[in-house]
């Protein structure tokens, strides 16, 4: 019985040696044989469906920080709900808070620091495929004393779907590619060695644009005078999608 065991043990041994000598010769003949490589690219055009806008209320006051709190409050709330009554929630739009900040601030003379106002600063994002009412959402708020614009970014709601056509229409190209150029030299793929895919977007490619229409200048000089002008003009352009497919095929 124990003559069986070690017969069995060895011939187990072998049996390794002979699968790990197997990976060994194949990663060797995978080294050695030959390959091509190329990178093929696939992009579009689509017209922005979604837009984000953050918007900030500033207040301060030269001596107390809950006058310039309670202030801050007032405003932001009204800035929420001229705001939220412009939303499609059932489309999927809604309203935030992103950042509340109070702090003191300080001018320096020499060494001597000395409290210059108590400042609050309140953020509040929103997130809208109401594009038509946005030019309307910028002065709304500005109206009821929004402080400052931050940001204003547009995107397609259907990135991924995008990508996913454009990543098939660049590995067809990149196979159709290789399959001609190895043929022009009596030979044959003979699957991957290696694959790298990715996508990307360029908002850049007809930069997003927000036009400071009359009533936006007006509401500096005259609040009551705004809300009789054109609404603010805003054009999201086009965003352009990048897909990228970068491999190498055996070749036979």
């Amino acid at each position: 019985m124990k003559k069986l065991f070690t017969t069995i043990a060895v011939l187990g041994l072998f049996a390794g040696f002979a699968t790990l000598g197997s990976q060994a010769v194949s990663q060797i003949n995978d080294k050695e044989r030959g390959f091509i490589s190329l990178s093929t690219s696939a992009n579009t055009e689509v017209a922005p469906d979604v837009a984000e806008v953050s918007f900030a209320v500033v207040t301060s006051d030269p001596k107390s920080m809950q006058k310039a709190t309670v202030q801050n409050k007032e405003i932001s709330d009204r800035v929420l709900s001229s705001l939220k009554s412009m939303l499609n929630v059932q489309n999927g739009d809604y309203i935030k808070t992103t950042d509340f900040h109070a702090s003191p601030v300080y001018t320096y003379s020499g060494n001597k620091r000395n409290l210059d106002k108590y400042e609050v600063s309140n953020r509040v994002f929103v997130h809208t495929k109401s594009l038509d009412k946005l030019g309307s959402m910028i002065d709304k708020a500005i109206e009821s004393g929004a402080t400052n614009v931050n940001s204003l970014n547009f995107s397609v709601s259907n990135y991924e779907n995008q990508c996913s056509s454009l990543i098939e229409i660049a590995s067809k190209k990149a196979n159709a590619r290789a399959s001609i150029a190895v043929k022009s030299m009596s030979a044959q793929l003979d699957g991957i060695k290696s694959m790298d895919i990715s996508c990307s977007e360029n908002q850049g490619y007809t930069a997003p644009r927000m036009y400071m229409a009359k009533n936006m200048l007006a509401s500096v000089a005259d609040g009551a005078a705004a809300a009789e002008s054109t609404p603010t003009s805003i054009s999201g352009g086009v965003i352009k999608i990048y897909a990228n497919v970068n491999v190498s095929y055996f070749v036979k």
